[in-house]
């Protein structure tokens, strides 16, 4: 049996309140998506649900600190409501952080939204506003000939929550998919990262939550809101991303 996977999750926000008292951040939700997903997977002697993660989070938001590559064997950087192509401290920590992994070849990465647009930045493309607007909710992701082979689906249903983007592909990097919206919807470097705009480990409810907190806060135009309660309870398949993101953490 593999050791268990050591996977450091670099927390870039905290949730709203009822998501934050069911999981305790969002370092939780992912855990829960992980062992969901192995559980799923149903291969204990590669990932098993109980043993085979090691789970780690780090505050990069309000903590300078920051795990040391050589007690893990990924990180995975969270969503978040901030800018990623903002010149503030944290986030030019997180930026320079994310090179020093792509510049050594065990460490891997996994990018969700914010995290795949911090991973965009750390490799030289243009991160921020997309003028066609946000993505909310439930989207089917157009897969390419190798994020059909790598999700094993035709299609990809995600949760989304976003305006920012990753305008272009970085160089020597595999597309995964796009939305009519958005053109970068997945990459993949071979051993090295996986990064994803959508939110595999968002449910109804948790959408739900941040679709209600942005109504009444008056972050979303109009017409928004309601688009996105419209598709929030449709299926998803955040369970299949999270399984092919653990084959991804053990492929040799």
């Amino acid at each position: 049996m593999r050791p268990p996977l050591r996977i450091a999750i670099l927390e870039c926000d905290i949730p709203q309140d009822n998501t934050r008292a069911k999981y305790g951040g969002y370092s939780g939700v992912f855990e829960a998506l992980l062992r969901s997903s192995a559980k799923a997977l149903n291969q204990p002697e590669i990932v098993h649900p109980d043993s085979g993660l090691d789970i780690s989070k780090y505050n990069v938001v309000d903590d300078d600190k920051y795990p040391s590559l050589d007690d893990i064997d990924a990180i995975l950087m969270t969503g978040s409501r901030h800018n990623s192509y903002e010149d503030i401290p944290w986030i030019n920590r997180l930026v320079d952080f994310t090179t020093k992994v792509l510049a050594q070849d065990r460490v891997r990465i996994i990018g969700i939204c914010f995290g795949h647009q911090i991973l965009g930045r750390a490799l030289g493309v243009k991160v921020g506003p997309n003028e066609q607007g946000w993505e909310v909710a439930v989207y089917d992701m157009d897969l390419t000939e190798e994020g059909k082979t790598l999700f094993g689906v035709e299609k990809l249903r995600l949760q989304q929550m976003h305006r920012d983007i990753v305008h272009t592909y970085p160089p020597n990097t595999v597309p995964l998919g796009s939305t009519p919206r958005c053109a970068v919807q997945g990459m993949y470097s071979p051993r090295r990262f996986i990064a994803v705009q959508g939110h595999p480990e968002f449910n109804e409810e948790i959408v739900t939550e941040i679709l209600n907190k942005r109504r009444y806060s008056g972050v979303f135009p109009d017409g928004v809101y309601e688009d996105g309660m419209a598709k929030v309870g449709n299926e998803h398949d955040g369970l299949i991303a999270g399984k092919a993101f653990l084959r991804f953490l053990v492929e040799g």
